[in-house]
């Protein structure tokens, strides 16, 4: 049974009480077609266990399967520096076939970011490392594919589906 090695900091983008009584930690990659299928059931579990449930997005770009996954996850940093980490996360995985750079600075500007600044941090490769670090962390959890969760840092290896993910998030709440 593999743990999360890196414990969740302030560093991490995460929604949902600091003392709720289960926190769901998700390694994705915005290309992946898995992580696509689990982002609506995400956002309903997390709407079903509001109050109760702290939720955590870290980066885990396949770069070999999917090739624009490091700069969506890039984007999503660029856009967490002005303060819409969340925004283009949803974004990104409502627009999956539409990864180029363009159509990452096109949402950045649809969202209402400096669009400019967000395509510079992109060329300039700002948020490579904070990417890197995401995915190192995943590496030495034992993440091997996307999406991965971890329910209250116990990697959860049973199904994904809403009413399987709200069960075992129950029972780790101690529902």
């Amino acid at each position: 049974m593999s743990t999360l090695k890196f414990p969740v900091t302030d560093a991490d983008h995460r929604m949902g009480p600091d003392d709720a009584p289960v926190m769901l930690v998700e390694y994705g990659d915005y290309e992946c077609p898995h992580c696509g299928r689990a982002y609506p059931i995400v956002r309903e579990v997390t709407r079903a266990m509001e109050g109760r449930l702290r939720f955590v997005f870290r980066h885990f770009p396949l770069t070999e399967a999917h090739p624009h996954a490091e700069h969506a996850a890039e984007a999503a940093e660029a856009a967490g520096e002005q303060h819409k980490f969340w925004e283009m996360h949803d974004s990104l995985f409502e627009g999956q076939d539409a990864l180029e750079d363009r159509d990452l600075v096109t949402r950045a500007k649809l969202l209402g970011l400096d669009a400019a600044r967000v395509a510079e941090e992109l060329i300039a490769g700002v948020h490579a490392e904070r990417v890197r670090r995401d995915f190192r962390s995943g590496m030495r959890s034992g993440v091997n594919g996307t999406p991965t969760f971890f329910i209250n840092g116990v990697r959860h290896d049973g199904p994904w589906d809403f009413e399987s993910l709200v069960d075992a998030l129950e029972v780790a709440a101690g529902d």
